[in-house]
C-alpha cells in the first residue's frame, strides 16, 4: 500500500456523479463477507481511496496502515491499494471507522462513496457495471436501501 501526496480531485466527480447509483446498508458484523462480495464481483485488482470527513479518530484505519508503514496524517493523501488483499484490508478497516470516503477501484467500472451513517453507494457510468456489484451483494443477503444521493458528499 501507498500514500501519495496528490490527493484525488474529486470536485469533478462532486459536479457530476456517475449517473447509476445503488445504496446498501453497511453490515458491520458482516464487513468481510460484504467486503470479500464486492472486491470478487468488482474484480477488484488495488484501488485509490480519499478520506472525505473523519467524524472519529479511525481506529482500524490506523492499525491497517501501520501494517504498511503508513503514517496517521492520511488526510492529505490518497492511499493506494496495489492488490486485491490490500483493497480488501483497506475496505474493511475504513468500513469499520466513522468516515466518508471515496475508494475508486481498479481498474475503474465503479466507484464507492461510503459515509460514517453505515450506508455504501456504488456509482457506475454503465448499468452492468453496478449491476455486477449489486446483484452479488442482493444474493449475498446484504441489505439494498432506496436512497438516491445527489453527490459525492452528504
Amino acid at each position: 500500500m501507498l500514500c501519495s501526496e496528490n490527493p484525488l480531485n474529486l470536485k469533478p466527480l462532486r459536479r457530476t456523479p456517475p449517473p447509476f447509483q445503488q445504496t446498501f446498508e453497511t453490515p458491520l458484523k458482516a464487513l468481510e463477507s460484504f467486503v470479500g462480495i464486492i472486491v470478487s464481483a468488482g474484480r477488484v485488482d488495488g484501488g485509490s481511496f480519499f478520506i472525505d470527513k473523519e467524524v472519529f479518530e479511525p481506529v482500524n484505519l490506523t492499525k491497517c496502515l501501520r501494517r504498511y508503514s503508513i503514517s496517521s496524517d492520511r488526510r492529505h493523501c490518497t492511499l493506494i491499494a496495489t492488490s486485491r488483499s490490500e483493497a480488501e484490508a483497506l475496505l474493511q478497516a475504513a468500513l469499520s471507522d466513522w468516515l466518508d470516503f471515496v475508494f475508486i477501484p481498479e481498474p475503474h467500472s465503479f466507484l464507492i462513496y461510503a459515509d460514517h451513517d453505515e450506508y455504501t453507494t456504488f456509482f457506475a457510468h454503465r448499468r452492468s457495471n453496478l449491476n455486477r456489484v449489486a446483484r452479488a451483494l442482493l444474493e449475498g443477503g446484504f441489505a439494498a436501501v432506496q436512497y438516491t444521493r445527489q453527490s459525492l458528499s452528504k
